[in-house]
């Protein structure tokens, strides 16, 4: 068939990329490095922004927009940030194209019209906005400034991957600005915890919340706190950050305010971003060798349902019925298809849904009809139950509720709706808040069952070797030693865990002390 995708045990990384194009998420680009998000993977995206934004609103920030190109001299005022992303910058010199006179058809570079500074494409966009701010902020009745924007950033990548790193990518980046430290910091804070509520609660993937080493903060930060999730090949992918920023970037566009005393003082600042490469971790977290597993919360589809008829008389008395049951889950907010394109059969089409992932499947046949019977299919534990049903309308005797065969959850729920019948459309809902809920805990029991503690040098590198996971090992807390580490075995220090526990003990590589294990793994 030609949906079939290379197996994760083969080829971990060809699987990968076979399943976001086959399932039709991306595409490659003209542009060497860039993709193209097709429409099911923009919807998915979409999704994810719209959860994401409320609960940015939530907590009070509001959205802009800020231009795609930066001064390079305002690029360079913060200088730990313009060295840090010096070299992935893709750089505007000149303004204008004019014919070639020695090559007909072709276009050449205009020499005079070279502009009179070089225009940085935003890599990020700290620069241009601390450069605004300036002109906002005067007191502290202007303060804070609680700032999102969903754009577009290029960072020139030699070597890319769909979603996971390309030259062009989406993503949101907040920037607030903030009259003391403290508000800085429980801002930069807060916004992890936002991050990692979403990634949990709605992506199903779990995180380890932490701090970034000196070494790995963002260019130009104070402190980088981040959420970082495990994949199935035992790889670590970081799944957000969020930077409190000190005084660094008000000192280096001189952005101060009068405070309450009438003192002169700098702007505190943070930023804190995640991109679409949350999509590449939605599908190395959940998915399998058959396609897409997507959590029911943001995925394009939730229900799909299939007809299966030989006629068009049979197929009218089954889209009569099956629109009836649309109408009801849309009143549910249920995202929902039916499929009834003549031109696929249905083998083909359960193909087609099991490769794109989507959570749950009906099918419903010309003699199911007769008998008040339907079939649904689970994606994530591939279980198929044929219900049959008290009436035509699909309504379900709670008496009979062994015969669903659905699980303590399910029939939990449905014990608390207090009621004789239960209608399909409850069924339906109940089923995919499980399937969230499985999704969730199934990802949770892989990450902890791959979080290893190594005690000396060859069990750390023999836990890496052998694509372990997370590895908890002691490090003495120097550069030198971090870097040393990296350099030999090829995993950086993840994050140094909010929740490590404090405790004697040697560095795997020098001996010396250390106070604490720290998170290691290698990584995307």
């Amino acid at each position: 068939m030609s949906k079939e995708i290379t197996s994760r045990s083969d080829d971990y990384s060809q699987w990968y990329n076979d399943l976001v194009l086959k399932s039709e998420l991306a595409d490659y680009s003209a542009v060497r490095g860039c993709m193209i998000i097709k429409p099911y993977g923009y919807t998915l995206w979409e999704n994810m922004q719209a959860a994401l934004d409320k609960m940015f609103k939530d907590t009070g920030h509001v959205n802009a927009y800020f231009p795609l190109f930066v001064p390079k001299s305002l690029f360079e005022a913060e200088e730990a940030n313009a060295e840090g992303f010096a070299k992935e910058c893709a750089v505007v010199t000149h303004y204008r194209l004019k014919a070639d006179p020695q090559n007909k058809g072709k276009l050449i570079i205009d020499p005079e019209a070279k502009l009179e500074e070089e225009l940085i494409v935003r890599p990020t966009s700290e620069a241009i906005i601390w450069s605004t701010y300036k002109n906002w902020i005067q007191s502290y009745r202007d303060l804070p400034i609680l700032i999102n924007q969903w754009a577009n950033v290029v960072r020139w990548e030699m070597r890319t991957r769909l979603f996971l790193r390309t030259s062009e990518f989406l993503w949101q980046e907040g920037h607030t600005a903030h009259a003391t430290q403290e508000e800085a910091l429980f801002e930069s804070k807060q916004m992890l915890d936002v991050y990692a509520d979403f990634v949990e609660n709605f992506m199903a993937v779990p995180v380890i919340k932490g701090s970034k080493t000196a070494n790995e903060r963002f260019a130009g930060a104070v402190e980088t706190y981040c959420i970082e999730a495990l994949m199935q090949d035992g790889i670590a992918l970081q799944a957000g950050t969020s930077h409190f920023l000190g005084q660094n970037f008000a000192k280096a566009f001189d952005v101060k305010f009068t405070d309450k005393n009438n003192k002169l003082d700098y702007v505190w600042a943070t930023s804190w971003g995640v991109s679409t490469r949350l999509i590449g971790a939605l599908v190395m977290a959940h998915s399998d060798d058959d396609g897409l597993i997507l959590p029911p919360k943001i995925a394009p589809l939730q229900v799909v349902i299939i007809p299966v008829y030989k006629n068009d008389e049979q197929k009218n008395l089954i889209t009569q019925k099956v629109n009836e049951i649309i109408k009801e889950l849309k009143q549910l907010n249920i995202r929902v298809k039916f499929d009834d394109n003549n031109n696929m059969r249905p083998g083909w089409k359960f193909a087609e849904y099991e490769m794109k992932g989507v959570p749950l499947r009906l099918t419903i046949g010309a003699r199911d009809l007769e008998n008040n019977m339907i079939e649904i299919a689970r994606r994530d534990t591939k279980e198929k139950i044929t219900l049959k049903f008290e009436n035509e309308n699909f309504d379900f005797s709670i008496i009979n509720l062994g015969y669903l065969k659905l699980n303590e959850n399910i029939n939990r729920k449905i014990e608390e709706d207090n009621s004789n019948i239960i209608s399909l459309q409850n069924i339906i809902k109940y089923t995919l808040e499980d399937i969230q809920v499985n999704i969730f805990n199934r990802a949770k029991e892989f990450r902890d069952a791959h979080i290893t503690n190594a005690n000396n040098w060859n069990e750390f590198i023999n836990l890496l070797d052998n694509k372990t996971g997370f590895v908890n090992a002691y490090w003495d807390g120097t550069a030198e030693t971090e870097e040393k580490i990296k350099e030999l075995s090829k995993a950086t220090i993840r994050c140094v865990p909010f929740n490590a526990v404090e405790e004697e003990g040697a560095c795997i590589l020098t001996g010396k002390p250390s106070n604490k294990r720290v998170l290691f793994a290698r990584a995307y």
